[in-house]
This record gives structure tokens, sequence and C-alpha cells, in this order.
């Protein structure tokens, strides 16, 4: 790793589990300044006692409540030169659309879309007011990139993440923000583990070539790599990380 980023901070929201919490744990082991953004408190003091970071490393923040998150980056910034964010708080649901309410998708919507969005936001102005750069990941999913049954509202967020990640590295690009996005696909989390029933889980080996879920830790090597140096010319890409599922066609 470039030893310019050794004292540099890292927010990941989302951070007291799953993709969230190994992405924490890769760059902590790379030297970077990691900083754990979730709703969950308790969660949130076990991470930073796993990760060996002091407790104040872990900052209890609603991803959609403009004020907390603008806190919070506030707090980070404060000692910190901000080097990247990584968004992964997110939520799902299967379920028909007929059976989706309204109530739910707009619930799904609100954190993974609005959520990234807002954050992405606060640290764009964190970097564009002192002119500097910065990079955005977001993790985004392979149901943002096909119809995937069952993911009406997590789809339809996913499909806006995508392309909130698109526009802002438009955007952003020309004052040295990159934004990309991770789409994994079935990934070992604790998140996966409440939504795929067995049925789920089988009909996803049977369409990825590599016929097994993936690691978190393969997800953060992704992210790792995203924000690092050796991807500064990498921008407005998203990164599907799914075993070959989203262009497998008829598997073998």
């Amino acid at each position: 790793m470039n030893s310019s980023h050794q004292s540099r901070a890292v927010a990941i929201t989302g951070g007291a589990s799953g993709i969230g919490l190994e992405t924490a744990r890769l760059l902590t082991e790379r030297g970077f300044e990691v900083f754990l953004l979730d709703l969950a408190a308790p969660a949130l003091g076990s991470a930073c006692t796993d990760l060996g970071l002091r407790e104040e490393r872990g900052i209890v923040c609603n991803v959609v409540d403009e004020a907390a998150v603008d806190e919070a980056i506030g707090r980070i910034t404060a000692a910190h030169s901000l080097t990247a964010v990584v968004n992964c708080a997110g939520i799902a649901m299967d379920r028909p659309s007929v059976e989706t309410s309204v109530e739910d998708f707009r619930r799904i919507v609100d954190v993974n879309l609005t959520g990234t969005f807002i954050v992405s936001r606060a640290a764009a102005r964190y970097w564009l007011e002192r002119k500097l750069p910065g990079a955005i990941v977001n993790i985004s999913s392979v149901s943002g990139l096909c119809g995937n049954k069952g993911r009406s509202a997590y789809g339809a967020s996913k499909g806006g993440q995508n392309l909130l990640t698109l526009v802002m590295a438009n955007e952003l690009g020309v004052d040295g923000i990159r934004v990309n996005a991770v789409a994994p696909g079935p990934i070992e989390t604790p998140l996966t583990q409440a939504v795929h029933t067995e049925d789920v889980r089988r009909q996803w080996l049977d369409r990825v070539p590599q016929r097994r879920y993936g690691t978190p830790r393969e997800i953060a090597a992704a992210v790792a790599f995203l924000i690092s140096d050796e991807a500064s010319y990498i921008n407005g890409q998203i990164l599907a990380v799914d075993g070959g599922f989203i262009h497998a066609g008829l598997v073998a």
C-alpha cells in the first residue's frame, strides 16, 4: 500500500457486520484509519473490539438522517483527512412485487439509495471545499443489474444506486473524486442468511458458474482495490463480484 494512505481515514457505513465489517478489517490491516458508522450501538462496540479499534471509531449514525451524517463526517474530519467512503449500509427483502407494501418499498429505497446519496454528498462536499481528492465505493448488488425475482424494492434501490454512482462519477471526476460501485453476487453474510431460503440458495448455486457463495473478504478486496492508488484511473464503474453470475447465460 502507498504509505501516503497510512494516516488517512475511511468511513464505512454498515460497518458493524457483514461486508462492512470485513472491509473494515482488511483496510485496518492495510494501515487505514477506519471509522465504522452503523445504527446498532452494541454491534459497533463488538466490532471495534474485534478490530482492535478505539471505541470512538464506532459512530452511531442513521444514514437517512442528514444532520447525523454531517455530524459523523465532521467528527471524523476534525482530526483526520478523509480518504474514502464505503457505503455498505443496506437492508433487503425477498417478496413478490404484488405482495410488497409501499411502506416496505419506501423503507428499502430510503436506506439503500437515499442513504448512499446523503453520505456520498457529505463526503463530496468535504473534499470539494478543501480541493482534495477522494474515493467513494458503493456496495450495490447484481440485483441492480438484472431482474431477480422477489427483488422489486431491493433491486430498484440497487439499480438506483448504480445510476447514482455513474452520475456522481461524471460530476466529480474533474475534481479528483472517483465514484465506483461493487455489485456482489450471493455472499455469505448475516443479511443473506436471513433472507435466502434453502430454495433460494439452491437457485443461486445453480446459476453461479463457480457454484458457491462468495465471502465478505472477496468483496472487501475489491473495495480495497478501488480506493487504492492502483485504481486511480478507474471511475464510474460497476464491478460485479459474483462468480460469473451476471454474464453466465446457460450454465455448464
